[in-house]
């Protein structure tokens, strides 16, 4: 794709939140968390910029979690006081969703105020809100009839959202859905809720644009970490049938399933390769990280590649992966070896 260049230091989105604004959260001032939203949005875009990204994003400081753009913005859903197996509050749907206005569109626009880099938004994907929010139980009594049939309907929301963030300025979009690579592994998790067929249909009607402006990528997060083998048909049915422009893969680890990964994609997509792991502090050796890429290199052309961390630095606010002196510290060397590879050619 002749524009990755625009993206090549690239991160999944949540950044770490300062204690400032986590004691607002908590605090429950409803203006005075406005105010300190929009003040540490201000200081991460600045920050940011320093660090030479080459996106920049709110880094999901306005929300609890990198859910909650739709379980803030959209009716139908109830927190439980259970936990999801990842340790965050699981929600579920009580009825079918309908958006009560915008979800990230505002946050963008304001983004595109405070910097002449084109923003980047991430989403959560609708067919893993489908999966994790679908109650069978809930069906007699209005709830969804079907995992499907509520994947759907948040495939409509996130659609329109995503026509709303372009029409906004708005270039690149992410979706995040942390089940995928799971049901292209060589031994295939449980389908769970949404069946893979399913989840396929419903996360490509969420990123089918009949036009994309010029630069415009959508993007789809398949997962934090490569299954231990990878169903090659398995992958090659999920790169064929979500017409996603951008992968954003796992690529930390150095292992022949992360390659496959690689393997299996079409010719005509972007790859964004998650090449430090954002859950360990020690930084990665250079040399390593460059020779990991240099395979890759001989798998895909690597002009149609970018670089990023393995997944976000604290999907949940309350719940950081890392300290902010580390999460600088990776994001630096995302920078450095993003020079390695393509000189100053963004």
């Amino acid at each position: 794709m002749a524009d990755t260049f625009n993206y090549r230091i690239d991160h999944h989105g949540s950044l770490i939140r300062p204690a400032t604004l986590l004691t607002a959260r908590a605090a429950g001032d409803a203006e005075a968390l406005a105010e300190a939203e929009l003040e540490a949005v201000k200081e991460v875009v600045a920050y940011q910029r320093r660090l030479r990204t080459t996106v920049v994003t709110d880094g999901d400081f306005p929300r609890e979690d990198f859910r909650s753009a739709v379980f803030d913005g959209v009716s139908g859903f109830r927190r439980t006081d259970e936990e999801t197996p990842d340790g965050l509050p699981r929600w579920v749907a009580e009825s079918l969703p309908k958006a009560n206005g915008p979800l990230l569109a505002d946050w963008a626009g304001r983004l595109a105020e405070l910097t002449v880099i084109a923003p980047k938004a991430s989403l959560p994907s609708p067919a893993y809100l489908a999966a994790t929010t679908f109650e069978p139980e809930l069906a007699a009594s209005g709830g969804p009839a079907s995992a499907r049939e509520l994947g759907e309907a948040l495939a409509e929301i996130i659609h329109a959202e995503i026509e709303l963030l372009v029409s906004r300025g708005v270039r690149l979009i992410q979706l995040n859905n942390p089940l995928l690579l799971g049901h292209i592994a060589a031994d295939p998790a449980a389908p769970g809720a949404l069946s893979f067929e399913d989840a396929l249909a419903v996360e490509a009607l969420a990123v089918r644009l009949d036009e994309r402006p010029e630069g415009v990528r959508i993007g789809v997060s398949p997962g934090w970490q490569a299954p231990a083998a990878v169903d090659r048909a398995r992958a090659e049915r999920l790169y064929g049938e979500v017409p996603a422009d951008r992968w954003i893969l796992p690529y930390d680890k150095g292992t022949a399933a992360e390659l496959d990964l690689l393997r299996a994609l079409p010719e005509d997509r972007d790859a964004c390769l998650g090449v430090v792991d954002a859950t360990a502090p020690e930084l990665e050796d250079l040399d390593t990280v460059l020779a990991r890429i240099d395979a890759g290199a001989e798998i895909k052309d690597i002009e149609d590649m970018a670089l990023a961390p393995s997944r976000g630095f604290a999907d949940s606010a309350a719940r950081p992966l890392l300290g902010a002196e580390d999460q600088r510290r990776k994001l630096v060397l995302i920078e450095t070896l993003a020079r390695y590879c393509w000189g100053n050619e963004f």
